[in-house]
């Protein structure tokens, strides 16, 4: 079954291109990942979403995840409220909907 991530995350001022140059260099072959994509969605906030052929791919790929966080944790602002620097959720896919053919 499908699974998906998504991890929000607030860039320091003046390391944008810092945090988008360390995702576009990233190698990240990780087992069972489909697709992910980086998406700006405000004045220094970004979300990475994730696409994994089921969620014991995602699970397995945790630790290479977080190394890969870790070269970049220091352009990251604290997020608040006792998230810290990331604010990560996943799981199955419930509803598919997809725009009809033709």
């Amino acid at each position: 079954m499908t699974a998906f991530n998504v991890v929000r995350f607030r860039v320091k001022p003046g390391r944008e291109e810092q945090f988008v140059n360390a995702h576009r260099d990233a190698e990240a072959n990780f087992p069972g990942m489909r697709r992910v994509a980086l998406v700006k969605t405000g004045e220094r906030a970004y979300c990475v979403i994730g696409e994994w052929e089921d969620t014991a791919s995602l699970a397995g790929a945790r630790e290479q995840m977080i190394a890969l966080l870790n070269r970049f944790r220091d352009t990251l602002e604290d997020l608040g409220g006792g998230l810290g620097v990331t604010d990560p959720v996943s799981g199955d896919v419930v509803v598919e909907m997809r725009r009809p053919v033709g």
